[in-house]
């Protein structure tokens, strides 16, 4: 429906109820809100030690490092996953983590790893469904449901998480929250000010899971079989 009429027909449709055209939408204050009860006042570590224990609910595997330790980290779970073609979010992130090095000395040893690049995206997707891992960097973590969340842009493309066969996720600890109630609202704060985080927000938790009508659980259908959270402690 093109704008004019757009304003035309809300313009008639409120004449009709009888009543002066809402513009704008005040969301509702509930006078119970049991959400922000969960994991009220939990420190860092606390929220940590609650992903870790999700993580066993979800079959994902967390593993904590350190920001001098992750490169070493890294190539452990590349090398458990048997992954020799590993596609990664690019960005000042991979400078700020230190794996532009990593990456090179993977590549001496054999392995064939890409930076997401938008473009050349066909080329990248091509090679993303070869990949036998996509590395991304989480923007905020939930530790009530073991979910990491990305914020899809020309840096991180979703098919870094969806396509190859497995999916690691490096956690800096700082961005643990207790649940989606926080990154929910994080998000807004930041539309607010005029900072839009992206057009695509991902909320992932663990690998692909489907269970059909008799429970019967799958994993690995609609994306990656394992998944990895790597946790950068001192981050």
């Amino acid at each position: 429906m093109a704008i004019v009429n757009r304003e035309s027909f809300l313009d008639h449709l409120s004449e009709q109820l009888g009543r002066k055209r809402r513009t704008e939408v005040e969301p509702p204050v509930y006078s119970v809100q049991p959400q922000e009860l969960v994991f009220q006042g939990a420190t860092q570590d606390e929220l940590l030690d609650k992903l870790e224990e999700q993580c066993k609910v979800i079959h994902t595997t967390l593993t904590r490092t350190t920001l001098d330790s992750l490169g070493h980290t890294l190539t452990r779970v590349l090398e458990g996953y048997r992954a020799t073609k590993v596609i990664s979010a690019s960005g000042p992130r991979v400078d700020a983590m230190r794996l532009r090095d990593v990456y090179a000395d993977l590549e001496f040893v054999g392995y064939d790893v890409r930076l997401w690049d938008k473009g050349e995206e066909k080329e990248q997707l091509a090679f993303a469904e070869q990949a036998g891992a996509g590395i991304v960097f989480s923007d905020i973590t939930l530790a009530e449901s073991g979910t990491v969340t990305l914020f899809n842009d020309r840096y991180n493309g979703r098919s870094i998480s969806l396509l190859p066969e497995t999916f690691i996720a490096i956690v800096p600890k700082s961005t643990l929250v207790p649940r989606i109630t926080q990154a929910t609202r994080l998000i807004h704060a930041e539309e607010k000010k005029g900072n839009p985080v992206s057009s695509c927000v991902s909320f992932i938790t663990g690998p692909s899971n489907s269970a059909d009508i008799e429970m019967n659980l799958i994993v690995g259908v609609h994306g990656p079989v394992k998944a990895t959270y790597i946790v950068v402690e001192d981050m």
